[in-house]
């Protein structure tokens, strides 16, 4: 397997050599998703299966997407490095 290298400047002036760039979580990117505001949405939780035993409001409310709280967003922007 190999390794990223590293980017060489091409200004003749700076001819330096800065480090690989950061790698994003691929599991982080299909789950979550940043707002224009900087928050970060995920799906909701508990919709996989058992649907039949689950109440109809259980169902509604579960619909579409939510909002991570705070220690969540944080978590997850850290997966996200250029995602901010």
């Amino acid at each position: 397997m190999w390794h990223a290298e590293s980017r060489v400047s091409t200004d003749p002036e700076t001819m330096e050599t800065e480090m690989p760039k950061m790698k994003t979580k691929s599991s982080a990117k299909k789950r979550f998703k940043v707002t224009g505001t900087g928050k970060v949405m995920a799906a909701q939780a508990g919709k996989r299966h058992g649907m039949i035993k689950r109440s109809n409001k259980f169902i509604r409310d579960a619909r579409g997407m939510t909002v991570l709280s705070e220690p969540d967003q944080k978590l997850a922007k850290s997966y996200m490095p250029y995602d901010r």
